[in-house]
């Protein structure tokens, strides 16, 4: 494969996660991702962000979260984040003391 075709290939499998994520299971509580895969939707915002920025374009975190999220943050949190159980917060605390 050449990679130009992996190039795409790689690009069409983000944008489908992307979808999945956003489309198909809004439902998933970043928390919970987080507690079972060790990353979720705002570590996906930042990984774009971070790759726009190393490739000289100007992203902040907001704007990362606005391209990920396909709205700005706060509406995506409004719309679909809910609270977290304490068993959820202990797990996160628990997994990742250092955030």
């Amino acid at each position: 494969m050449d990679d130009q075709t992996r190039i795409e290939i790689e690009a069409a499998a983000f944008r489908r996660l992307q979808k999945h994520l956003m489309e198909d299971r809004p439902d998933a509580q970043n928390i919970d991702m987080m507690n079972l895969a060790g990353f979720c939707r705002n570590c996906l915002s930042r990984w774009y962000q971070e790759a726009a920025n190393e490739r000289g374009i100007e992203m902040d975190k907001d704007a990362g979260r606005e391209a990920f999220y396909g709205m700005p943050f706060a509406e995506w949190r409004d719309k679909h984040q809910t609270d977290a159980s304490n068993a959820a917060k202990a797990a996160f605390a628990e997994s990742h003391p250092e955030k």
